[in-house]
């Protein structure tokens, strides 16, 4: 009996069985558990009838929204060919197309480009070349930056959480705060540092915008002390910000680009790291050194077309100046209905990557339940927010990975003005909610015990 119960358990649930259990739990707490049966541009439509609105593009992927209609058919077409998918000994023109637009775009003094399989790869390969190229070890990065979570790219991440129990990481990295330009010099001046790594804008720890002229003196700091200017584009590049990269908003000129994410449409695993003459000739020097650093799909046709056709798409449907204006609006808009309320702080953002922050209450109406939030758990009340706007409103969003009082508002840059609309109505009725009702307060309370007495 026993046997045969866990036998049909595997074959309703095998996610829940084989894959990972706890997500499956976490899903189930906050009612979002639904199955997707169809999902088109900034559209989601569930198994059950529903239709969400995605407001967070699947963490910056899904720039050209899901499944466009003219990658699709690029790719079918790419299949349909049967051509050298992954040969491993050829030279790819696909590749080397994909390349020279990459670079083209981009500008300044990236003038090559290495293809891998996810921005994690990506970073990976950055450390590498970087400590190839200038003969040092240190790696510098700013604090609160998301870079991945292979152990390398983990070295270049502040945030215990993401570190806690993966065992000693790498050597020689160390940090220094985003946006402090003195403590950047100090540590510079050692010329101990391949590299300093971070992003134009910070993501994961809120959407941090930082002043026109940060990253414009990090570059002179950098080209003062040998150090290579790495900006890791994974989330602001393919004209999220409304620029081909975020880095392009402030006139620097890196060593090296990572992107990746939007880069092949969402439906290829895809990234690619552009870098100057310099930095890949140091590593690529000699016949010897042909494959000395490689990866099994880093140019598989799939990947490439894919990304060949994703830059078309958003040239062709002019989705950078689309960002740009949709995200003004936008931020405009969420300023106009919620700086009133007292739990809002800072609406800020670039593009379409944008951030709602909440502070913690000063009135003792609203403080005594988040106090009891906080103490269930820092990331209780963020995600309250995006379970009312799941399950009452339709929207998929999410917090930042390092601020949980921080809103992610990322939609696809095909987002129309109806749909903007929508997510005004919805953001704006929650907000209310949470000043004006006990449900919300009383809901999610409950849903936070709950998940104590399961832990």
């Amino acid at each position: 009996m026993l046997q045969n119960a866990l036998a049909d358990y595997r074959v309703v649930n095998p996610y829940d069985h084989y894959v990972n259990p706890q997500w499956v739990r976490f899903l189930d707490v906050l009612q979002m558990n639904v199955g997707y049966a169809r999902c088109r541009g900034a559209e989601l439509h569930t198994t059950d009838g529903r239709v969400i609105l995605d407001f967070i593009s699947g963490y910056c992927v899904h720039n050209i929204g899901h499944n466009h209609p003219r990658l699709v058919d690029a790719l079918k077409q790419e299949l349909d060919a049967c051509g050298p998918a992954m040969l491993q000994s050829h030279v790819s023109d696909l590749a080397g197309q994909l390349a020279e637009r990459l670079c083209q775009q981009a500008g300044g003094r990236l003038a090559k480009a290495f293809f891998a399989s996810s921005g994690s790869e990506g970073v990976e390969t950055v450390i590498k070349f970087a400590r190839a190229h200038t003969g040092r070890a240190g790696i510098l990065y700013a604090e609160g930056g998301f870079h991945g979570l292979t152990c390398g790219a983990l070295s270049l991440m502040s945030n215990p959480f993401w570190t806690e129990r993966f065992g000693p990481l790498l050597p020689a990295t160390e940090s220094v705060p985003f946006g402090d330009l003195d403590a950047l010099a100090k540590k510079l001046a050692k010329k101990s540092f391949a590299a300093f790594v971070l992003e134009p804008v910070q993501a994961e720890s809120g959407v941090l915008v930082p002043p026109n002229d940060y990253l414009p003196k990090v570059q002179e700091l950098c080209r003062r002390y040998g150090t290579l200017l790495v900006l890791d584009e994974v989330q602001t590049g393919l004209h999220r910000t409304g620029r081909f990269l975020a880095s392009h908003h402030f006139g620097v000129e890196p060593d090296m680009v990572v992107l990746a994410k939007a880069l092949s449409g969402g439906l290829v695993p895809s990234s690619a790291v552009l870098m100057s003459d310099a930095v890949y000739h140091t590593v690529f020097n000699s016949l010897r050194r042909a494959i000395i650093h490689t990866s099994t799909y880093s140019e598989n046709s799939l990947a490439m077309r894919a990304g060949l056709t994703t830059l078309d798409i958003l040239e062709d449907e002019k989705l950078g100046q689309r960002a740009a204006a949709m995200g003004e609006r936008l931020r405009h808009a969420l300023v106009d209905r919620l700086s009133g309320y007292e739990m809002i702080g800072e609406i800020r953002g670039i593009g379409l990557l944008n951030a709602i922050e909440f502070r913690a209450p000063r009135s003792g109406m609203l403080k005594l339940p988040f106090l009891a939030f906080t103490r269930i758990h820092p990331a209780l009340f963020g995600q309250m927010l995006i379970m009312n706007l799941f399950n009452k409103h339709g929207i998929l969003s999410q917090i930042c990975g390092n601020n949980f009082m921080v809103l992610k508002v990322a939609p696809p840059l095909v987002v129309d003005d109806a749909q903007i609309d929508h997510y005004l109505a919805a953001i704006t009725k929650v907000v209310d909610s949470i000043h004006t009702s006990n449900a919300f307060w009383t809901e999610a309370l409950s849903i936070g015990r709950r998940v104590l007495s399961s832990i």
